[in-house]
Parts: structure tokens; C-alpha cells; sequence
């Protein structure tokens, strides 16, 4: 058996990791914009419409970004890749800026609890739904490789979801 370097895992399970990482993150800014609601002495509607308009703006967006990292990831090379390679270089730096000002934003005191549990509880459901969309992706593999290598004027669509990618989640080198 060929040796792999560390915390190597098949390309494809790096969908997988993400759905993890990004629910996990998901759940946990909506829980703190869950605590903020918690803290609120009135929430009203507006309240609520806000937190589905934010989670309508950053949901859209994380979906486009979700397939974006699908292609990006299906396109290496290599089969095995670092566990880390779930984003790339430019995600990292988002993620760190967004982390980090929203703790800045949360220890400052600058923004009431009202704008938290507004804004937080839409963000957070929103990074949760697209760790539930990375998901897909990994158990719908073969149904979107096929769909990409399928010539323009074939209009057969799948009939079935496929969870057939399932055993490259086990895959992993440490």
C-alpha cells in the first residue's frame, strides 16, 4: 500500500469536512444570537423579518460559495489532499476577519442586543445551511459529476440522489 502524508484525506471528503466545520459555526453564531434574543424585553415581528432578510442576503451568497468550493476542490490534481484544503487561502482570511470583528463587535459594547440577536441568528442559520449544502454535495457526488461531463444537448436528468461517495468520508491517512 502506497504511504500518504499525514492528515491527508481524498479530495472529495474535504465536502464533508467543510459541511462539519460550517455547521459547527453556524450553530454557534445562532446560538448567540439566539442569547441575545433571550436578553431582548420584546421581540416583535420586525425583529424576525430582519433575521430572514439577513438570512436570505448571506445564505444566497454562502450557496454560491459552497459550489464554488465544490468545483475548486474537484479540480485538484491530486486525489489526497491536507485536511486543511477544505478553503482556500482567501476563505481563511474572510473567516478570520469575520471572527474577528465580531468579537471586537460583541466586547465593545458598540452594538445593542437587538442588532445581535438580529443579526447573528440570521447569519448563523445561514453558515449552518451551507455546511447542510456541503453535505449534499459530498452524497451527491456522482450525480453532479455526471450532470458536468454530460454533453449540452443531453436533457436526461437524474432520477435518483446517490450516496455512493459515502466511503470516501472513511478515507482518511493519519
Amino acid at each position: 500500500m502506497k504511504k500518504r502524508p499525514a492528515f491527508h484525506v481524498k479530495k472529495h471528503t474535504l465536502l464533508a469536512i467543510a459541511g462539519c466545520v460550517w455547521l459547527l459555526a453556524g450553530f454557534n453564531v445562532a446560538r448567540l444570537g439566539l442569547i441575545s434574543y433571550g436578553r431582548l424585553t420584546r421581540i416583535s415581528a420586525v425583529h424576525i423579518l430582519l433575521s430572514l432578510l439577513v438570512f436570505c442576503a448571506f445564505g444566497f451568497m454562502f450557496a454560491k460559495m459552497s459550489i464554488r468550493h465544490r468545483k475548486r476542490i474537484h479540480g485538484y490534481e491530486e486525489e489526497w489532499k491536507p485536511v486543511w484544503h477544505f478553503f482556500d487561502l482567501r476563505s481563511y482570511c474572510i473567516m478570520a476577519v469575520m471572527m474577528g470583528g465580531g468579537i471586537a463587535l460583541r466586547a465593545s459594547g458598540l452594538v445593542p442586543d437587538v442588532f445581535i440577536a438580529v443579526f447573528y441568528t440570521g447569519l448563523g442559520c445561514a453558515l449552518a445551511l451551507a455546511g447542510v449544502l456541503f453535505w449534499i454535495l459530498f452524497f451527491l457526488r456522482k450525480t453532479y459529476v455526471e450532470e458536468e461531463s454530460r454533453p449540452v444537448n443531453d436533457k436526461k436528468s437524474p432520477q435518483t440522489f446517490d450516496f455512493q461517495g459515502s466511503e470516501d468520508f472513511y478515507s482518511f491517512s493519519v
